[in-house]
């Protein structure tokens, strides 16, 4: 017997729920090798998802030394909120990890 999953359509509705979502590319000097990439990105990555309760993630330039691109994603209620602490998040990684440098960051609020 074969099962079929039933996938309901979405529901059209405001929930008043304001996701945002900012792309960060780094550059990091010094970086020889992917483990060495890895071994810098990875406290960063912690401390972010500590520091301001969202999600973090390398998300692009995974096989280049010297580049990588994360993300960072947080949820609330208030669009402006979604905004600042994202915002916060990058200008948090400028002054606290100048070992890494950010090259570009850009952020979509939905």
């Amino acid at each position: 017997m074969q099962r079929r999953l039933t996938i309901p359509p979405p529901v059209l509705y405001s929930s008043g729920m304001t996701v945002g979502l900012c792309s960060i590319e780094l550059y990091l000097p010094g970086s020889g090798s992917l483990k060495g990439k890895r071994s810098r990105l990875k406290p960063l990555l912690h401390r972010l998802r500590r520091e301001f309760n969202l999600a973090a993630a390398e998300t692009a330039h995974n096989d280049l030394w010297q580049s990588a691109g994360i993300s960072i994603v947080t949820v609330a209620n208030d669009a402006g909120r979604v905004y600042a602490v994202l915002e916060r998040a990058v200008h948090w990684i400028e002054n606290q990890h100048p070992e890494v440098q950010v090259v570009d960051w850009h952020i979509e609020v939905w």
